[in-house]
């Protein structure tokens, strides 16, 4: 379902689906702090206390309350809600009206033990903090060492202390509050499980073998290391015991093994695949402009490079640079795909990382979130400061990017930029 715009003025309530403990707030700090942010604790937070004041006093609150509480603009409200939807924190429902209202379910966090055996979670926690603070994390969560074999347990059982009576008058169950958490949001298409169990050998597994739970943990495994359906039964075949049983963790291990073996020993991290709906423009401008603003909202900056290299990978140094515009700057995929496009054209196709990076702090610290902002800002430093280059004693200025100048015609660019435009919106498209 598409992103709603938030106003300020639309309300939401809160219904709570957990019990928050003192232990459950620091593993959201300690454990999805390091992935999510700031910004999105705090909206958590913030909402749990909201939702006591509500409690106390039936109150409403409208978004204004949100953004004066955290000092944060819309854009960033919104972002950080839907890490906490993603990572499994936060349920929205949406009504429309003259005022829209929002009901935001709120659940608990994943336990420790959960979160550090989750196929994303540990990953992605990993990399963001990095070994040794990762090391201290699972040093801090450790169980307690077990009792010596010396002691004895002598702890009574409750038919020592107490007898029963009869419970004809009781309910059968009570719907009381208790602890609810539901891990992260992902959706369950990035396998083909038709295709997947036709390209194993057959009867070398059986179909039952391939549970609600199994298929979450092969989905999971696919998003966070980037796996295809065929490189997923390749992996398979590798971990399935002569019972027909899927070895879990030999699963985890070898599809962390193939990803680390193909980025240079790196793990993978969460960053947005394309440019968030809520700061895209409207489709439909068909001038060359709106065309390559349509390519560049519509692709993550992995796919956008990888055309730049006709179809191969990228080298792990460009990869790099893409993961420092959206890890450590935290560009939106919008922008940087411009941001490419741009150094490219006006820096005789080298992605060289002190040019990129000089322009990329200039767009962080503009506050640019959209790509149709930074073709704007392109185009005017471009003309401010165009680049001469001299080839065989001639003056002539470097290549310019065809989107540049809102109004140009397709006449008015060169065949070959034509029908470059058009082979990137046949394979974007």
């Amino acid at each position: 379902m598409g992103t709603k715009t938030i106003l300020p003025a639309d309300i939401y309530t809160i219904v709570n689906r957990t019990i928050l403990t003192d232990f459950e707030r620091k593993t959201i700090i300690t454990l999805y702090g390091p992935i999510i942010g700031a910004n999105a604790i705090g909206l958590y937070f913030t909402l749990w206390q909201d939702m006591e004041r509500s409690n106390e006093a039936g109150d409403k609150f409208n978004h204004h309350h949100i953004m004066s509480t955290l000092k944060l603009g819309l854009q960033a409200v919104t972002e950080a809600r839907g890490a906490l939807e993603a990572m499994g924190l936060l349920r929205t429902y949406f009504k429309e009206g003259e005022i829209n209202e929002y009901i935001y379910e709120i659940y608990s966090p994943l336990s420790p033990y959960e979160f550090f055996n989750h196929p994303i979670f540990n990953v992605v926690l990993y990399n963001n903090v990095g070994s040794i603070e990762y090391d201290k994390l699972i040093k801090y969560y450790k169980r307690q060492q077990s009792i010596s074999k010396e002691f004895i347990e002598i702890t009574r059982s409750i038919d020592v202390n107490f007898k029963s009576i009869s419970a004809a008058n009781l309910p059968s169950e009570i719907d009381t509050q208790k602890t609810e958490s539901i891990g992260p949001n992902i959706d369950e298409k990035y396998i083909d499980f038709d295709l997947l169990l036709s390209a194993l050998p057959k009867n070398s597994v059986s179909e039952r073998a391939f549970n609600k739970k199994t298929r979450h943990l092969i989905n999971s495994l696919a998003f966070v290391y980037d796996l295809d359906t065929l490189k997923m039964s390749e992996l398979l075949r590798t971990v399935i015991n002569e019972n027909g049983i899927i070895d879990k963790d030999a699963l985890r291990i070898n599809a962390r093994k193939y990803y680390q073996f193909n980025n240079s020993g790196s793990l993978p991290t969460l960053i947005y695949r394309t440019q968030p709906e809520h700061l895209k423009n409207p489709v439909g401008d068909m001038s060359n402009r709106g065309k390559m603003l349509y390519i560049f909202e519509n692709t993550s900056p992995y796919d956008f490079l990888r055309s730049k290299y006709h179809g191969s990978e990228p080298t792990s140094r460009d990869l790099s640079l893409l993961e420092y515009l959206a890890v450590d700057l935290e560009l939106n995929p919008g922008v940087i795909n411009v941001l490419i496009d741009y150094v490219l054209r006006i820096n005789n196709n080298k992605l060289t990382k002190a040019y990129v990076e000089t322009i990329a702090g200039q767009w962080k610290r503009m506050n640019i979130q959209t790509a149709d902002a930074a073709m704007k800002t392109a185009e005017k430093e471009h003309k401010k400061n165009k680049t001469k280059v001299f080839t065989n004693n001639t003056k002539k200025e470097a290549q310019t990017p065809i989107w540049f100048n809102k109004n140009q015609e397709a006449e008015q660019i060169s065949e070959e930029e034509k029908k470059e435009l058009e082979e990137m919106l046949k394979e974007f498209r």
